[in-house]
């Protein structure tokens, strides 16, 4: 039988032999090889053939008899359960989806010129790591409770503290949630509002995740175009007065990069105030501004509490860590409360106690510092590279990016695709855009995963496959 069934025990393997066992039995079963009725030999007689103590059998034998797998009797043995039907076997796992595909595409890595990561060279792993090490061992000595929903509050006092600071949002900790990322609080945000079956502006181009996320929520999107003083504020209020919800990136939009301008920050608070249309504000990149001090947070001017402030430490610590914020309005502080501990709790108590830490002892401020000179001179390196190939006119710089502008027609994303073979991922500017008849064709090269050795080596190989897809 053991030959029959292939139980090949791996005695140096951490999975226990009954459970190696009992494994390859069910699978005998499920698979069909083991026909119902079929008689199993006594745990004694695969003991003695698999060399096994006999109670490793017997284990193995109760779980599958536990399982309903296996029936046991005096008088006719053990044998395989009768089953109504055998189960059908997909030869092929279920299709993910063409967004799923989508993403796990985008995010897979690490690769050259990937956008969304830091770079990794310019963190204090060991550092953090050592932080993350105490927190998991004080966490492990407390009584077992319930943590915070809201998150641990000496994360949401540092963060309280910074914001005041760097992006200039007066707030207290009972309006900080700490969440797993920007999508968690986007989905915090949009449970709480309720805003199904209205409609909402975003960004045209923006990020794909996000439109995503508010068609799942049945909002009506309303691409809004986006120039140099980002998203199109006069466009918006002309073509979409009804909106209830307004998603933008007024720091560094993304992926273009322009600062939301002044007078268009004024236009759409005053005109969500008199509307009461919500804000959400998606802080992309702002503690990373490479060019001068970063334009205050629009939460910062929010007089009438109609802005939702969301940050993340994903591209400043790492998104491995799956943290990030929301800053609610008061008046909805409760609400957002009330939401989390139902639906959406904070993350793991002690890598937020180690971020607090992290923070409160200025390493948080010193490495955004160092990662901001990193990614300064990692940019002029490759503006350098590529402006010896190219004209410069075809070149910009948003955010954390470096912008390389295609011919109208040619498929970026194809060429995404085939750089990929030389371990690059850029990202192709079309797929930001919303509707075909607005796509502009380029490909966005991450800064912080820009090669620093052979970088001239990556811009030609680059060149090779855009000259032959393009």
């Amino acid at each position: 039988m053991s030959k029959s069934l292939n139980l090949n025990l791996k005695r140096a393997a951490k999975i226990p032999l009954a459970e190696q066992i009992r494994k390859g039995i069910a699978t005998a079963i499920e698979d069909g090889v083991l026909a119902p009725g079929a008689r199993l030999p006594s745990w004694q007689d695969l003991a003695a053939q698999l060399g096994v103590a006999r109670g490793t059998v017997r284990a193995a034998y109760e779980k599958l008899a536990a399982a309903q797998l296996v029936e046991a009797s005096r008088a006719t043995g053990t044998r395989v359960a009768q089953r109504s039907r055998a189960p059908v076997r997909s030869k092929e796992p279920p299709d993910a989806g063409s967004f799923m595909r989508t993403y796990l595409e985008r995010t897979r890595g690490p690769a050259f010129f990937q956008m969304g990561v830091p770079a990794p060279e310019t963190f204090p792993a060991t550092l953090f790591a050592r932080i993350r090490a105490r927190a998991v061992r004080a966490e492990a000595t407390v009584p077992p409770l319930y943590p915070d929903p809201r998150g641990e509050l000496e994360l949401r006092r540092e963060i309280a503290s910074y914001l005041a600071v760097a992006r200039g949002i007066t707030c207290s900790p009972s309006q900080i949630m700490i969440t797993g990322g920007f999508c968690a609080g986007l989905g915090l945000a949009l449970n709480v509002l309720g805003l199904a079956g209205q409609t909402a502006w975003i960004e045209n181009p923006g990020l794909a995740w996000t439109r995503r996320g508010l068609a799942l929520a049945r909002l009506s999107l309303a691409p809004i175009p986006v120039d140099a003083d980002g998203i199109n504020v006069d466009y918006g209020m002309f073509h979409h007065p009804g909106a209830k919800l307004v998603l933008v990136t007024p720091g560094q939009q993304a992926p273009l990069g322009p600062t939301l301008s002044p007078d268009r920050r004024v236009r759409l608070l005053e005109w969500a105030s008199a509307n009461q249309v919500w804000v959400i504000e998606d802080d992309y990149l702002s503690e990373l501004q490479l060019s001068g001090r970063a334009a205050p947070a629009l939460a910062s001017l929010d007089r009438d509490g109609r802005v939702i402030h969301i940050g993340s430490f994903s591209k400043t610590i790492s998104p491995t860590i799956r943290l990030g914020f929301l800053i609610a309005p008061l008046e909805l502080a409760s609400r957002f409360a009330d939401v989390a501990a139902c639906l959406a709790p904070a993350p793991c108590p002690a890598v937020q106690v180690a971020t607090a830490e992290f923070m409160r002892e200025g390493h948080y401020i010193r490495h955004l510092r160092r990662a901001k000179r990193v990614y300064a001179s990692k940019r002029q390196a490759l503006l350098d590279c590529l402006h010896s190939a190219i004209g410069a006119d075809q070149v910009s710089t948003p955010g954390l990016a470096v912008l390389l502008k295609l011919p109208k027609g040619t498929s970026d994303i194809a060429i995404a695709r085939g750089v990929s073979a030389f371990g690059m991922s850029p990202s192709p500017l079309s797929a930001w855009y919303v509707a075909a008849d607005e796509v502009e064709s380029g490909l966005l090269l991450g800064l912080a995963t820009t090669p620093t050795k052979h970088l001239a080596r990556s811009c030609d190989r680059l060149f090779e496959v855009i000259r032959r897809l393009g």
